[in-house]
């Protein structure tokens, strides 16, 4: 129980009577179950992050609206820059900087808001939107579905803590973010993959990883994870199934696409190598502090920040040597979502680009990892002021916008607030009588390990603790 064992939850129960009772009944609700209320909360959340973007939807963003109103979202630029308003199709008639699927999601979005305008004009009951609203409408319904399959991917992952599926539904961060980009995405799909491989269907987890993949880069990050978990539990053959059939996922997608247009399918990988450090990145600050002078120097339009991409490369190869020494070294072998969060968040933390909504990959698996809603809610709340002072700062002091000051000092409690996330994670990894999921129930190991649950240790870089018989997870 949330209310018994959080002091967050247990003050915020008093607005709804209080804890919850020694004798209240559990268990037995016909119809609000957790999964449904955790539904009904992600619903909640996502109606008023609609409420929040509507201002812009229309298209109508004169008197910097979109900074004044903090509705900026991706969806509505690239509708007219991608040719969508003509019919154009991503990647056959135009380049995109998004990977494959993305431009797919795009791309039914378009068809779906085209029917819908053409049966507006036709019946002349519906209402008669501009064609960038109807567009933008239609795209926030179908991240709103991949929100909500985000919350239940999670729930399936919590095992015996249902409840901790509360905290991805009731994020700040996804009413900040759900409808800034397409991201949400990427995220059910890398979810649901958690969740096929927490049920022991590697071949199964393997096609969604390989479809997130296809969607964002960043699940990719989520096999080398496994890779060290299986090493040291010994089951290599499952993580071969999984990413074998995540190769093959990741190749059906992309390979028509490849042959049908290769140089607008090789723009992603083009753009990303060629971009510069974006503003919410320490490399930006860093290059700020300097003049300008830092890394490369002063580039000319198209030039290739050679010097910035090699210091992050190996930067990443160090975080992920790190993150692996300590799969091996732990006393216990971590919990999958507690070494992805941390692969996860250094690479967010050292990439050069750290667009604001790129912080949605990190929420599924920063509730698994430390379901606590003070820490968690406390580096959300620094992620929704980073996003406010990026809208003003965007919007410019002459129009009351902010110096780039508060912007960067923003940026720096949030990353302030990442990094002392990640510590108390990585002391539950060493101190795992600490970790609240294992002793939540006597036995519990991982209940999103799937194949690595309850498994002994094969290779270990020190003397693991004595085995703890699981109990087996629910569902």
């Amino acid at each position: 129980m949330p209310s018994w064992v959080d002091p967050v939850v247990r003050q915020a129960s008093e607005a709804v009577g209080g804890p919850w009772g020694r004798h209240a009944a559990t268990g037995r609700a016909l119809f609000w179950t957790p999964l449904r209320v955790c539904l009904m909360f992600t619903s909640v959340v996502l109606a008023l992050a609609w409420l929040k973007q509507a201002p812009c939807a229309a298209g109508d963003w004169s008197g910097s609206r979109q900074y004044t109103h903090f509705c900026y979202s991706d969806a509505v630029p690239l509708f007219g820059l991608y040719g969508l308003d003509q019919g154009a199709l991503p990647y056959l008639d135009v380049r995109v900087e998004y990977p494959v699927l993305t431009g797919g999601l795009m791309a039914v979005a378009v068809a779906l808001s085209r029917a819908y305008d053409g049966a507006a004009e036709a019946i002349g009951v519906l209402p008669d939107l501009p064609a960038v609203q109807s567009y933008t409408a239609v795209t926030c319904l179908l991240l709103s579905v991949c929100a909500l399959l985000v919350t239940r991917a999670t729930l399936g992952l919590t095992g015996r803590r249902p409840w901790d599926t509360a905290l991805v539904a009731l994020s700040p961060l996804l009413f900040v973010h759900a409808f800034t980009n397409w991201d949400l995405l990427a995220v059910a799909l890398t979810t649901f993959g958690m969740l096929a491989w927490a049920r022991s269907r590697p071949v199964v987890a393997g096609a969604l990883f390989g479809l997130a993949i296809a969607a964002k880069f960043y699940p990719l990050l989520l096999l080398g994870v496994l890779f060290a978990l299986c090493l040291r539990a010994g089951r290599l053959r499952q993580w071969a199934v999984t990413v074998g059939t995540a190769t093959l996922a990741w190749a059906a997608v992309n390979v028509p696409v490849a042959l049908a247009a290769p140089e607008e399918w090789a723009w992603f990988f083009v753009f990303s190598r060629e971009r510069r450090a974006n503003p919410e990145s320490i490399w930006n600050m860093l290059l700020q502090a300097s003049g300008g002078q830092l890394f490369d120097g002063p580039l000319a339009e198209g030039e290739v920040p050679s010097v910035l991409n090699t210091v992050v490369a190996v930067v990443m190869l160090a975080l992920a040597a790190g993150v692996a020494g300590l799969a091996l070294a732990a006393p216990l072998r971590p919990r999958l979502p507690q070494l992805a969060f941390l692969l996860l968040a250094g690479f967010l933390l050292f990439n050069k680009v750290w667009s604001p909504q790129f912080s949605l990959w990190l929420l599924p698996l920063a509730v698994l990892a430390r379901p606590r809603w003070r820490s968690l809610l406390l580096w959300q709340a620094t992620e929704v002021l980073v996003w406010m002072l990026t809208m003003l700062h965007y919007l410019g002091t002459a129009n009351r916008g902010v110096e780039v000051e508060w912007f960067f000092l923003a940026v720096g409690l949030r990353d302030v607030a990442l990094v002392v996330l990640m510590a108390l994670v990585v002391r539950d990894v060493l101190r795992p009588d600490d970790d609240v999921v294992r002793a939540s129930w006597p036995g519990v190991d991982d209940p999103a390990g799937g194949p690595l649950d309850g498994a002994r240790d094969v290779v270990a870089l020190r003397r693991s603790a004595p085995h703890r018989d699981p109990v087996p997870s629910p569902g």
